[in-house]
């Protein structure tokens, strides 16, 4: 459907840019804005006193942006009907509330590889982590303060995003929603916002951020046929340290849309997808979920039937080296 409006768009010059949900999805980002605030505010106040962080207060706050791009993930114009979804509360302040809603947690796996990539990184190298983005707007703030956190922790020295090359359900993003969210931070009114708006230009010019697009993530292929229809970006892929996949689409096509049983474990799931470490951080919108407890997801099923359709949970499910 989504290739179908882009194919009658393009045959209509001067409008073959134009996209559909352009509107909405600007809406969301406006309708978030005392959230973003508060996020840009955070993030600068912690990156001013880093460098005086001990490990265990490091670990801290990088679970905290972990969380916050997690539940950012709620903010899904294609759940929401297009109605507007935007975020209009504090995140920071209902972490603790939604840790309960956290089903699967994965955040030391994803600390012990990147502190250990740290560690014992030599001067010239790099630790490069991608990022499969999933909607605009406030959800993509969430993304790009988590990036900014990672360079300025040294946790990584490189972040690659990869989002869709033609408007794509409702709110992904795009190379134009990310430029523009950018350009919008920059010149916000409020210093701190407008500080994280620069700092990430500059992270672009300077190469630590880059913006990726390919074909592959508008096809109908679920990733283990990825070496197969698109093994230049498998290749890709494979250079990265970490790669954190965003969202229920890139969840349906990692474990290919099955039937699976509930307690199948993740890693056979993605049927022989492993160019890198990987994990999918995702508020649940579809009926698929595997690597639970034997037992879990009929319990959850039994007393809340739309458990995994309503956005109400999260996971962290990471597959890789332990």
């Amino acid at each position: 459907m989504y290739r179908r409006i882009h194919e009658a768009i393009i045959q209509s010059p001067p409008i073959d840019y134009f996209d559909v949900f352009k509107e909405s999805k600007e809406q969301n980002f406006y309708g978030s804005q005392e959230s973003i605030i508060a996020l840009c505010t955070h993030l600068q106040q912690l990156i001013r006193t880093i460098e005086d962080l001990d490990e265990n207060q490091l670990k801290d706050e990088f679970f905290k942006l972990l969380q916050i791009s997690l539940w950012g993930n709620k903010c899904d114009l294609s759940l929401s009907g297009g109605e507007s979804s935007s975020q209009n509360t504090n995140v920071l302040n209902s972490l603790e509330d939604l840790k309960p809603f956290i089903l699967l947690n994965d955040m030391e796996h994803l600390w012990s590889l990147l502190s250990n990539c740290k560690k014992t990184r030599e001067k010239a190298s790099a630790t490069r982590v991608y990022i499969v983005l999933d909607n605009s707007g406030f959800e993509l703030v969430t993304d790009l303060i988590l990036a900014d956190f990672l360079l300025s922790s040294e946790l990584a020295t490189e972040v690659h995003f990869y989002g869709k090359t033609i408007p794509w359900f409702v709110s992904d993003t795009t190379i134009h929603d990310f430029n523009w969210l950018i350009e919008q931070v920059k010149h916000s009114n409020h210093k701190w916002m407008s500080k994280c708006g620069a700092d990430w230009e500059e992270y672009i010019k300077m190469g630590k951020w880059v913006y990726h697009n390919h074909i592959f993530w508008t096809l109908p292929h679920e990733y283990c046929a990825m070496p197969q229809v698109a093994p230049d970006l498998y290749a890709e892929l494979q250079k990265a340290h970490l790669i954190l996949f965003k969202g229920d689409l890139n969840y349906r096509k990692l474990t290919g849309d099955r039937k699976w049983e509930f307690s199948v474990p993740f890693h056979q799931a993605l049927n022989g997808f492993h160019p890198a470490p990987l994990c999918t951080i995702r508020t649940l919108k579809a009926e698929i979920q595997v690597g639970l407890q034997p037992g879990q997801g009929e319990q959850l099923l039994a007393s809340e039937p739309s458990w995994w359709t309503t956005g109400k949970y999260g996971i962290f499910q990471y597959d890789g080296p332990l």
